[in-house]
């Protein structure tokens, strides 16, 4: 194999692997949703999804929530998933991420927000 081909190979390898890797949805049990609900304890409000850790009453969980742009349109913005928050998750855990899980709607103040 020339330097070219392995070169070429190897990119799409990388691309394939990244693009499984963020559109895993298939790897959550939509068969026994969960609701996560404590402090949160970090977040990360950049691409390709938002991202929470949240103190919950027996464990901290990783709440993958939606895309910046979706977050804006429907309103959750920086201030609302902030540090310190008091929020509620419900969502599906990861099959594979212990303590993970992928939110589909948030309660943060009494307002609530869909996130597919």
């Amino acid at each position: 194999m020339t330097r070219t081909a392995l070169a070429a190979a190897s990119i799409v390898l990388a691309l394939v692997g990244a693009a499984a890797a963020h559109h895993g949805w298939g790897s959550y049990d939509a068969k026994n949703p969960v609701t996560v609900a404590g402090k949160v304890l970090t977040s990360k409000y950049e691409n390709p999804h938002v991202t929470l850790s949240v103190q919950a009453p027996d464990k901290v969980w990783t709440v993958t929530l939606a895309p910046t742009s979706r977050m804006v349109n429907r309103g959750a913005l920086t201030e609302m998933v902030k540090v310190g928050a008091d929020i509620s998750a419900y969502g599906y855990p990861s099959t594979r991420e212990k303590d993970e899980m992928r939110a589909e709607r948030i309660t943060v103040d009494g307002k609530t927000i869909e996130m597919r």
